[in-house]
């Protein structure tokens, strides 16, 4: 299937979920990612703030889990620059001032940057995912554009509610491949 149809698919699917269900769905997609991966060596983690009109993964829990739990990791979350279509890396902590850009879309209000190269693992935002590891955004390929510039060894790490699709047809190659995708049920490898 196109990323178009799959895209509209998956918008209305994730409308579907109620609040009480993505609280305990994004809950699940910490465990399992807390189980699974091994942050011990890992300096930086990109993560997004989720976006809660979009019914979005909750990620303020890995944010406070990683505090909590690996407090000298730091973590950075994107600033998107919509005239260039470039998204950058800025630290986030619990002190962290934000403000809204013009999308509505939470960032921080400074400008300590972090260079891509330095970014030990992200955490994607994704509408769907196929069996290959291709995956459907919104469609303005901001971290296809991001992880592109990312070192090879960098973890690139899905967030999803829903299992991964059989295959999206119209990939190409400026789609890049995540390696893992985290669901409410498991981990999968690519």
């Amino acid at each position: 299937m196109k990323k178009s149809e799959l895209r509209k698919i998956s918008i209305a699917q994730r409308k579907e979920i109620a609040p009480n269900e993505t609280a305990e769905k994004s809950l699940l997609i910490l465990n399992n990612i807390f189980a699974y991966f091994d942050f011990t060596k890992t300096n930086f983690v990109h993560c997004f703030l989720p976006i809660k009109r979009f019914n979005e993964i909750d990620t303020h829990l890995i944010f406070h889990k990683i505090w909590q739990d690996f407090p000298r990791i730091q973590t950075v979350v994107p600033r998107v620059d919509f005239q260039t279509l470039k998204m950058t890396s800025l630290i986030y902590n619990a002190e962290t001032e934000l403000v809204e850009n013009s999308w509505n879309i939470s960032e921080p209000k400074h400008d300590e940057f972090i260079e891509p190269e330095r970014i030990d693992a992200v955490f994607v935002p994704l509408l769907c995912a196929d069996k290959r590891g291709f995956r459907v955004g919104y469609g303005k390929g901001f971290y296809d554009r991001f992880l592109k510039d990312c070192r090879p060894d960098c973890l690139k790490i899905g967030l999803n509610y829903f299992q991964p699709v059989e295959e999206i047809s119209d990939v190409t190659e400026y789609d890049i491949k995540l390696d893992f995708l985290v669901t409410p049920e498991r981990v999968i490898v690519f």
